[in-house]
């Protein structure tokens, strides 16, 4: 019968905080704008404080998905091997920061190599991004142990830039894109979208994403559902106008509009095609994590091939 939906398992999704995180806002945009429920989903959101607590959400069968970072996955998800996580969707290549020289420091910061004992600015500690700022200073010859990291917060990261208290920092978006549209600041390593991410990392890698368990893995259905949900988000996000968006949207997900709007204009270049992944990216990001922490010994990682569920572009 046209226009039937059949209404599938209820579904509860962890989601890593905080609700304005852009990483996650196609996830925030299919449940307003109702594209779960037309796919049949009764999908149920909790939001958790840190990528941390969905992965341990979706460990301890507390949560059907999570939505969190690949780093958490591994470090928080892993319980038991046949607990193993699976990758069902791609949301964001990498996490979405610039590393920025302050602008009294352009002159004497012009490459990775340059970082050696100056101060670097971080919002939070153990934040996602500083694995990949860990695999960079590698790259370039240097450790985290070379370098001086200060955690600021947001404001106080733009206090420290504008000063020159730090030399340079990682900036998320959409601050970063102000900090460099103003001249504040000079762009050293970008992150913030797949294409730059690839460029500075010369290969493809995944951060943030949509995993299930491998022994509480929903029906094939239900997750082409979501997969096709998420896709009609990414769509609108690329499409919207803000204060119309911003109007159906929960205001703890908003926020001040001016911030979601600027926030928007940078989510738009900010998600991985179709949510595909590849074991190929898989790999090169555990790469990336293995150099800036090692894992626990107890953690049995999967084989890449292993953590994919691909879920392939169709109509419904």
């Amino acid at each position: 019968m046209p226009g039937l939906i059949v209404l599938l398992q209820a579904l509860l999704l962890a989601v890593s905080g905080p609700p304005s995180s852009p990483e996650y806002l196609p996830i925030r945009v299919a449940e307003a704008e109702g594209y779960f429920a037309a796919e049949g989903l009764a999908v149920t959101i909790r939001t958790t404080r840190a990528e941390s607590g969905a992965a341990e959400a979706l460990a301890q069968g507390q949560a059907d998905l999570a939505a969190t970072t690949l780093e958490a996955i591994l470090r928080f998800g892993l319980r038991a091997t046949n607990q193993a996580p699976r990758l069902i969707f791609g949301l964001t290549a990498a996490p979405p920061v610039a590393l920025l020289v302050a602008g009294p420091h352009t002159s004497a910061v012009r490459s990775i190599e340059d970082l050696s004992a100056l101060r670097v600015g971080v919002t939070t500690p153990g934040a996602p991004e500083h694995a990949w700022f860990g695999w960079l200073l590698a790259r370039a010859g240097l450790s985290i142990a070379q370098v001086r990291v200060t955690s600021l917060g947001e404001r106080g990261l733009v206090t420290a830039i504008d000063s020159g208290d730090v030399h340079v920092a990682l900036v998320p978006e959409p601050m970063a894109s102000q900090l460099l549209s103003q001249g504040r600041a000079k762009l050293l390593a970008d992150f913030r979208t797949p294409r730059a991410a690839a460029t500075l990392l010369g290969s493809t890698t995944v951060n943030a994403a949509i995993f299930t368990r491998a022994d509480r893995r929903p029906p094939e259905r239900e997750l082409s559902a979501i997969a096709r949900a998420l896709r009609k988000a990414e769509q609108r996000i690329h499409t919207a106008d803000a204060r119309d968006l911003a109007d159906r949207l929960p205001t703890r997900v908003v926020g001040e509009f001016a911030d979601f709007e600027a926030r928007l204009a940078a989510s738009r270049a900010l998600y991985l095609t179709d949510g595909l992944v590849s074991a190929d990216q898989l790999q090169q990001t555990i790469s990336i994590i293995r150099t800036h922490t090692p894992l626990p010994q107890s953690v049995k990682i999967p084989r890449p091939e292993d953590m994919l569920i691909q879920i392939k572009p169709s109509a419904r």
